[in-house]
């Protein structure tokens, strides 16, 4: 086989877990961490892994890249009802936290055995949400922290989002502000402008500063027409009278 094939056949095979890890991680995140947007999720995850340039991998990214396919499936295994056994053959977790913390702990593993790799900055903002999900607050923004210090921006922003959501639900609303208004200056494909707007207002509605929440969804209905972050706004403007 020729050495050019072998290296695409790498990449391919590479591509397909790797997308098809992203599109698991973003549904668990829509579904379990609906503070995000579907746009800043849905996209953003895989925007990471698509348009970061990904495609060319060192052997390495493609060990853990598998790995990272595995852990992701983790975070996609159903919960079983309170005081139901666990099967054999069927897995599953008795809580969330249960799930996170297992979770946590292949993403750790790939950090520790693939540390210089993409496949571990990506493992890092992971870190981030399964700590989170656990309960630990300060875990998450440390991982969250070093996976938005990546040279990926795709990356970056989604971890910069991640981390505005968490300071704005731990009361830490001047450094979402902050965060947010980075967002808002230097968009990504992963988080667009109208994302961290959508998301900076919404913090403004729930810290009971309504004028400035009102003025970010009318300039959102400005520059958006016909968008479906339109309609968000629309409802939004419509819980503040």
């Amino acid at each position: 086989m020729r050495a050019e094939t072998r290296h695409q056949l790498k990449q391919d095979a590479f591509s397909r877990v790797t997308i098809g890890a992203a599109e698991k991680t973003a549904h668990w995140s829509v579904e379990h961490r609906n503070t995000l947007t579907v746009a800043g999720v849905a996209v953003a995850v895989i925007a990471v892994v698509v348009l970061g340039g990904w495609y060319y991998l060192s052997t390495q990214d493609v060990k853990a890249g598998f790995d990272l396919s595995v852990a992701v499936r983790t975070l996609d295994t159903p919960l079983r009802a309170a005081g139901t056994p666990a099967q054999p053959d069927s897995p599953s977790f008795a809580s969330v936290k249960e799930r996170a913390e297992a979770g946590k702990k292949q993403f750790q593993s790939i950090v520790d055995k693939y540390p210089h790799t993409r496949t571990a900055d990506l493992s890092r903002y992971f870190l981030g949400v399964t700590s989170e999900s656990a309960g630990d607050n300060a875990a998450a923004e440390s991982h969250f922290k070093a996976a938005a210090s990546t040279a990926n921006k795709e990356l970056a922003s989604v971890a910069k989002l991640a981390l505005a959501v968490l300071y704005g639900n731990t009361d830490r609303t001047k450094d979402a502000v902050a965060l947010y208004q980075d967002l808002i200056n230097h968009p990504t494909a992963s988080v667009s402008k109208v994302t961290a707007e959508l998301q900076l207002a919404e913090l403004y509605q729930t810290s009971n500063q309504p004028l400035d929440a009102k003025r970010l969804y009318e300039q959102v209905k400005k520059d958006n027409p016909g968008a479906d972050a339109v309609q968000i706004a629309t409802q939004k403007l419509a819980e503040l009278k």
